[in-house]
């Protein structure tokens, strides 16, 4: 008796009887087709808003050159330097990530290593609601509520730091309740729930063997997420900080509000100032001619900007899966 013995191609999939190369079913080239589509189309409408947008910008760019980093904005007398404005989002933007990524990466742990799910539920859903709340609405309460308050306090610290070298030049004198600091604060409230929704979810991606392990080795809660969680979350982590980053560079009518509204470039940081997203807010319905297109500048530096922020986001979260898969 004699034993046939089938040859097994290894193009084909266990369970399968087809192979790879044959043609997929009208559905999936179709399902295919629509996917590229769709990412392409994503790609040719970014195309389209920075060429637009340069285009419209070209007559600063022509009257200014390299003037557009300058320090003097004037409309009267027809000077756009934009260095004033790109320092107010900067501080704004850094004042907001520095206050806001601690208290977000602490309350994504609470929320996934102490605090039990059915109390973390209620609590997730407050945050997710929070992160949705317009900006609008948190620029009315900042300018309504939150401004009159602070400008108090900030009154007392400048007294309290008269004199003292480097803090009287960061929070002396003058003060204002619409200033830097207070924008970024604003900013900071609002993208704290982005950061703390993005962290929980990476830090829920840790396999729960790999806690169990450095529970089982003896370690403590705070141990076990400084070598468990930790290595394994912080790529996810610094993405979501910088995805942060981007939101706050980008926030227009909150700044607008609550920021001052003054093209000032120091190290006051109870003093008004402005930001790229704010004055265009606020001077672009007057602006025509060069003023506008100076406005229109501001936004294609803005765009850059944020696409290099998301771009170093991207980097460092592929890089930190290399590393986590090697």
């Amino acid at each position: 008796m004699s034993t046939v013995t089938q040859q097994v191609d290894p193009a084909v999939p266990a369970g399968s009887t087809r192979p790879l190369s044959e043609r997929r079913p009208l559905g999936d080239r179709t399902f295919q087709a629509i996917a590229l589509a769709s990412g392409l189309l994503v790609l040719v409408i970014l195309v389209l808003i920075a060429f637009s947008t340069t285009q419209q910008a070209v007559p600063w760019f022509k009257a200014e050159g390299w003037g557009i980093f300058g320090k003097t904005w004037n409309p009267a007398t027809s000077q756009f330097g934009a260095l004033s404005f790109i320092y107010g989002t900067a501080i704004t933007s850094a004042i907001a990530v520095i206050m806001a990524v601690p208290v977000s990466v602490g309350i994504a742990l609470l929320l996934t290593e102490v605090v039990p799910y059915r109390w973390a539920r209620p609590i997730v859903y407050v945050i997710d609601l929070l992160a949705v709340v317009p900006s609008v609405v948190w620029g009315l309460w900042g300018i309504l509520v939150f401004v009159p308050w602070i400008a108090k306090i900030y009154a007392h610290i400048a007294s309290g730091v008269a004199g003292i070298p480097v803090l009287d030049d960061l929070f002396g004198s003058p003060t204002s309740g619409a200033s830097f600091f207070t924008a970024g604060i604003i900013l900071a409230f609002m993208i704290t729930p982005i950061v703390t929704s993005l962290s929980r979810e990476v830090i829920a991606t840790v396999p729960a063997i790999d806690r169990e392990g450095a529970y089982a080795l003896g370690a403590t809660r705070l141990e076990m997420i400084q070598g468990a969680v930790w290595p394994h979350s912080k790529g996810g982590i610094v993405g979501a900080v910088l995805l942060g980053l981007g939101r706050a560079m980008g926030e227009t009518i909150a700044a607008a509000l609550v920021i001052g509204s003054s093209a000032t470039i120091t190290s006051h940081l109870f003093a008004p100032g402005d930001s790229m997203p704010a004055v265009i807010a606020n001077q672009f319905p007057e602006a025509s001619g060069t003023f506008r297109a100076a406005l229109i500048g501001l936004g294609v530096l803005l765009f850059v900007f944020t696409i290099i922020v998301n771009v170093i986001a991207r980097a460092i979260v592929g890089r930190s899966a290399e590393q986590g898969s090697a």
